[in-house]
């Protein structure tokens, strides 16, 4: 996997950002299966890139790598028709959301993933719907296409608190 590491921030400073190309949904699966096993409750991943470009497989081999570390197996459909997507793992409880298809920030009250934040490890795709309800220490995981390379990804990783662990899984 090629990486290039932004700048390193000054001592004091806690943001983090990285980006790195997947060179196959495999990479994708891989990564997502290797971040699965740092993650835990109150944690939040923006999983963010154009229809297509590979959020759905990463939250997709996440979910199944948690579970099958708990003896479960199962389907992991896109939420898009139904915006959220709950699973467990062990007594980890996962939220999958899909927020393509909301219509206002104000309707999150009604999803109830503020409280997710603080007791569930939750998977945004179309984080930018959320208006100003982004975690302020979520992850963001912006994934793109590659020209000329249709199996692979560009992923910029960016937070502006420290998730240093990512780089180190990227270079892998």
């Amino acid at each position: 996997m090629a990486v290039k590491v932004a700048a390193m921030p000054e001592p004091d400073a806690t943001a983090f950002s990285a980006d790195a190309i997947l060179p196959s949904p495999a990479a994708t699966a891989r990564l997502a299966e290797r971040m699965a096993t740092r993650l835990a409750p109150g944690d939040t991943l923006l999983l963010d890139g154009p229809i297509g470009a590979g959020k759905t497989h990463f939250a997709r081999a996440l979910i199944q790598h948690l579970q099958s570390r708990h003896g479960r197996a199962e389907d992991v459909p896109s939420p898009t028709y139904t915006l959220v997507q709950i699973y467990e793992a062990g007594a980890l409880e996962i939220w999958h959301c899909d927020l393509y298809r909301l219509g206002h920030p104000d309707e999150l009250a009604e999803l109830g993933l503020e409280e997710a934040y603080e007791r569930a490890l939750c998977l945004i795709e179309w984080p930018d719907r959320l208006g100003a309800a982004v975690p302020p220490d979520a992850l963001r995981l912006t994934f793109a296409p590659v020209a000329d390379r249709p199996e692979a990804r560009r992923i910029a990783v960016s937070s502006p608190v420290c998730w240093a662990w990512v780089e180190t899984l990227l270079h892998d």
